[in-house]
């Protein structure tokens, strides 16, 4: 909230410069921000926007409140659970946005090297069409200009939002490549694939909390499993289970499901907003530009 309310005052104090300059400041400071929780954090959990990391912070939240005894209306936040009780870690959670405005690097994952970090994956397509629905029922004006989406109200669709250079493919592609390339270089590193979240989620989650330190019994790890399905995750949302976390579980407008954070969750949903022509074109563009190390083909997403 601190950095929030002096990010605020800093940009208000500034209102003359010209629009880009503000946008390239409000940036910095974020990125300044990530910097100190990146510093302080036990683990950090990347992801592109719309990877699946609710589901995953609802579930490590979980977890960590049955195995501390503490109240379940409170999802992880960094470093809130962590003062209730120093035996949680503090968890950095970042879509990995803005810590370059801030250190300057931009083209390596220099920041990231000695920290332990999971990276949180989805099929692109997946992601892009899950990222239109955000984009068009959940994200603010001002934070579309920031990252460079299409204009607030613009009459696009998903493909037209799916093909466009700053906010759908071609950006989501740009993320991953970047971090296939430097996977090697962080010190501890564990990449999970959403899909196989969905697949086997109880193994997938004991494996994620191994990695952090904090591991979970078959039965914590079932316990946890059942209360963050998707079904209940939607009625969470719905009753504003989470309020004291922001906006982070709120519907954008509780009569519309597309916006509500918790959507569909669906592997290869993408299929269902596609013509047989775009998921051709957007499965050629993904096959010249994406790094093979994660698997993202149609044949296995479809289990052909």
């Amino acid at each position: 909230m601190l950095a929030k309310l002096t990010r605020t005052l800093v940009l208000g104090a500034v209102f003359f410069l010209p629009e880009h300059k503000k946008i390239a400041l409000d940036r910095r400071l974020r990125g300044r921000e990530e910097f100190r929780k990146l510093q302080q954090a036990d683990c950090v959990i990347i992801s592109y926007g719309k990877s699946g990391r609710t589901w995953l912070r609802v579930m490590l939240s979980r977890f960590y409140q049955l195995k501390h005894g503490l109240s379940d209306n409170n999802l992880i936040v960094f470093d809130n659970l962590h003062a209730k009780n120093p035996d949680i870690p503090r968890i950095f959670f970042t879509h990995d946005n803005y810590l370059k405005d801030f250190t300057g690097n931009a083209d390596s994952k220099k920041d990231y090297y000695r920290k332990k970090v999971v990276l949180l994956v989805r099929d692109p397509r997946d992601v892009a069409v899950s990222q239109y629905f955000q984009w068009k029922h959940r994200i603010r004006p001002g934070k579309k200009r920031l990252n460079k989406y299409p204009a607030h109200g613009a009459d696009i669709n998903e493909y037209q939002f799916a093909m466009d250079q700053d906010a759908g493919l071609p950006k989501i592609v740009e993320f991953l490549n970047l971090w296939a390339s430097e996977k090697g270089k962080v010190e501890q590193l564990l990449v999970v694939r959403y899909e196989d979240m969905r697949r086997d989620t109880a193994r997938v989650l004991e494996q994620i909390l191994d990695f952090i330190g904090t591991p979970a019994s078959p039965e914590e790890a079932q316990d946890v499993v059942n209360f963050s399905s998707m079904e209940n995750m939607k009625k969470m949302e719905q009753k504003r289970t989470f309020w004291l976390s922001g906006s982070r579980m709120v519907p954008g407008d509780r009569n519309n499901p597309d916006s509500y954070k918790v959507r569909r969750g669906k592997v290869g949903g993408f299929n269902d907003y596609f013509d047989e022509d775009q998921v051709n074109n957007i499965e050629q563009l993904l096959q010249q530009t994406l790094q093979p190390v994660y698997g993202y083909t149609r044949q296995e997403i479809n289990g052909d």
